[in-house]
Order: structure tokens, then C-alpha cells, then sequence
């Protein structure tokens, strides 16, 4: 039996919710105090170097909204509901890479759970949690991180969390398929405006939509729209994003489709800078939105219920409120699955 120590507890939480709040301040370009936080400061410009969609911006509200989830007082709500495991095994976890460090809950919670993790990071995402990890380490001498990074494969591993496209995951069921596992696919986020939103909601919902340029799973992809409601409203109160396009990989993708779509004659609403374009889909891409207008909420919400696979969290004056998709809670766990109860059950 291997006992794993507890690198996370009520004092070293609050040490990791000011390390967080001062990377974010490190991002957007707060002098360096240290030599700690000079070299990280440099991690962060590489990461930006090396992908493109990791703006300043990006990378800041990405350690903001970690910060607000492992707020001293939440860490304290959620972890009333889980006692670490007596027996720590090696969990591999495979991390998507399409907003930074969206893979920080899943190696947070596998240590909080007393396990030791292998961590494959995305080739797009490989510099920020390694360095925030190390930097963690540093604080917290004692409490190891028992976390090793992985440049190739996944060997000698307990139990995996994956997260991929659907093909990929194809390839994570047939090669994973026989120990425990968590294995996620695409999803997408969507937003039902039943007519009664105020303007101040509406503005709230370009964040849902814009922020990482849509390209989290819980980022706005899908507008469910009243029948009654004037969608000049909605165009107007997010008007404030419209230097958006002025990113040159989200300018390409809103060309691109714009192109298309006028071409093909298709019946497209253009503000500019973001096209909104009927579809019964849920996944729209980069600059885009996909609509559809309904009649009768409770139908549409029974209609749903059979595509929640494809659908990460709901935004309405009933679910998530606006402008709050990108914050989650340490307890909204990706696609529903309870990834404490996994790791703490193994």
C-alpha cells in the first residue's frame, strides 16, 4: 500500500488560491517581485508564443477563473463530500489543449483524491500547467505533487481520464478500454432566450459566447430563441466584443464562413464580426453561432434531454446565469460524471 501525502488542505489552499491570483497579474503584465515570478512570467509568454489562441487575455481570465474555483470557501464546501483514498494509485490523465490549462481540474482533483498522476498535456498546452505545478511544489514543501508530465505514452497507470475529439476517443476506448476509466468526447454549451432577458443579461452572454473565442466546451455554441423575441437585441448588447475580429486566426475562421455561406445563399444574420446562422446543430465554429427558434420551452427542454451528450451546461435565467458558463464550481464536473467519485472509488 502506497500513502500518498495531501498536497492540498485548508492551509496550502489558500497558498494556491494567491499563486493563482498573482499569475493572472503576471499575465496581463504586473512586475515580477521574485525570480520565481520572473521565470514564470517567461513560461507564460512562450505558452502565448506557441499558440496563438493563448492571448494575454486569455491566459489571464484562464488563472482568474481557477482562482475563483478553488476559493478558499468553496475548497472547504466541496470537500466535505470526499475522504482521500488510503491506497494511491497512478492515474493517467490525457488533457485537451483548446483553452489553457483546461485540464487543471482533473489533476487537482486526482491529487486531492491521494493519488499520483501521469499527465499527458496537449502539444498546445505544454508549458502552463507544468509550470504551475512546479511552482506549487515550491510553496508547499512536504506535500509533494506527485504529478510526472508525459511526453509519449501512457504506461504503468491505474486508471485514465481522457479527453479528446470523437475520433480520438476511438482510439483512448480501445487502447484504455480495460482499466477503470473516464473518457469524455466533444461538447458544447447552449443558451435558450425565452424573451424576458434583460439587456444587462444579454451583454452578460457575449462572454458565454466570446471568451477563448468560443472555443471551450462550455463556451455558447447554440442559441435556442423565443419565436417573440427581437434578435436585434441580442446583436445590439453584445456589440461591445466586436474587436474579436480583430485576431487574425478568428478573423480567418468568420471570413472563411462567411464566404461560404453567402455563397451558398444560405440565410445568415452578419453583425460584423460573428454570423448567426440557422441549424439544428449544436457545434458552430469559430466565429460562428448556430440558432433555432421555439415555441414552447417545455418541449424544447424535453427535446434536449435526448442530446445531453452533446451538450456540456445550458445557459438561461433558470440554469447557469449568463455571463457564468467559464466559471465553474470545483463540483461541475465535466459532462456530468462525478470525477471524485471516481478516483476516490478505485
Amino acid at each position: 500500500m502506497i500513502k500518498s501525502p495531501q498536497p492540498f488542505n485548508n492551509e496550502t489552499i489558500n497558498a494556491t488560491y494567491s499563486i493563482l491570483v498573482r499569475a493572472a497579474a503576471l499575465a496581463t503584465g504586473a512586475e515580477p517581485n521574485s525570480e520565481r515570478e520572473k521565470n514564470f512570467a517567461e513560461k507564460i509568454e512562450k505558452a502565448r508564443l506557441l499558440n496563438p489562441w493563448f492571448t494575454t487575455e486569455n491566459i489571464s481570465n484562464a488563472f482568474r477563473e481557477l482562482a475563483h474555483m478553488l476559493r478558499p470557501e468553496a475548497f472547504a464546501k466541496w470537500k466535505v463530500d470526499y475522504k482521500p483514498v488510503d491506497n494511491s494509485k497512478v492515474i493517467g490523465l490525457i488533457l485537451a489543449g483548446n483553452i489553457p490549462m483546461v485540464g487543471f481540474h482533473d489533476i487537482f482533483c486526482a491529487l486531492a483524491a491521494g493519488h499520483r498522476v501521469s499527465v499527458k498535456p496537449a502539444s498546445q498546452d505544454a508549458i502552463l500547467l507544468p509550470a504551475l505545478f512546479e511552482w506549487f511544489d515550491e510553496a508547499f514543501p512536504g506535500a509533494s505533487m506527485n504529478v510526472t508530465w508525459i511526453d509519449g505514452r501512457l504506461n504503468g497507470i491505474d486508471a485514465i481520464i481522457a479527453t479528446g475529439t470523437t475520433n480520438t476517443t476511438r482510439y483512448f476506448e480501445y487502447y484504455f478500454g480495460n482499466i477503470p476509466h473516464i473518457i469524455r468526447k466533444n461538447r458544447n454549451s447552449v443558451a435558450i432566450l425565452a424573451g424576458s432577458e434583460t439587456d444587462d443579461e444579454l451583454k452578460l452572454l457575449g462572454a458565454d459566447i466570446f471568451s477563448y473565442f468560443g472555443m471551450g466546451c462550455r463556451n455558447v455554441s447554440k442559441l435556442y430563441i423565443h419565436e417573440s423575441f427581437d434578435i436585434n437585441r441580442f446583436f445590439e448588447a453584445i456589440y461591445h466584443y466586436h474587436p474579436i475580429v480583430n485576431q487574425n486566426k478568428y478573423a480567418n475562421n468568420y471570413d472563411y464562413y462567411r464566404a461560404l455561406w453567402m455563397m451558398n445563399r444560405e440565410n445568415i444574420l452578419d453583425n460584423g464580426f460573428m454570423i448567426l446562422r440557422p441549424s439544428e446543430a449544436i457545434s458552430s465554429p469559430v466565429g460562428t453561432v448556430f440558432y433555432e427558434r421555439y415555441k414552447d420551452e417545455i418541449a424544447l427542454r424535453n427535446a434536449l434531454i435526448s442530446r445531453m451528450e452533446e451538450i456540456q451546461c445550458i445557459v438561461s435565467v433558470h440554469d447557469v446565469p449568463f455571463g457564468k458558463s467559464q466559471q465553474p464550481e470545483l463540483w461541475d464536473y465535466a459532462d456530468g460524471v462525478d470525477t471524485m467519485d471516481f478516483l476516490t472509488s478505485l
